[in-house]
């Protein structure tokens, strides 16, 4: 089995999303950055607006718009810190 990476997507008011990904890709005031198994750690504000897409295994994607936040990679994950997240209509 692959290496896996627990994901934790929080907003204000609720957690949207909790479970393990293969891949985490989310666009930062620097630019996007994709995160896999064993990433060095680092806290990036989210750019606004924004876009959280979550790789499960086996190829499934969820997807989030957010408003505003933080990501934070560390040896435990992946957290995102979002001010507003809702599913984002999938593109075709």
């Amino acid at each position: 089995m692959a290496q896996q990476l627990h994901v934790e997507l929080v907003a204000v008011e609720e957690k949207v999303w909790s479970g393990e990904a293969e891949m985490v890709v989310a666009r930062t005031t620097e630019g996007e950055l994709g995160v896999l198994p064993g990433h060095a750690p680092l806290l990036g504000q989210l750019a606004e607006p924004s876009q959280v897409r979550i790789k499960q295994a086996g190829g499934e994607q969820v997807a989030y718009d957010i408003a505003g936040g933080f990501l934070s990679v560390t040896g435990e994950g992946v957290t995102v810190l979002a001010e507003s997240a809702t599913p984002a209509t999938p593109a075709r």
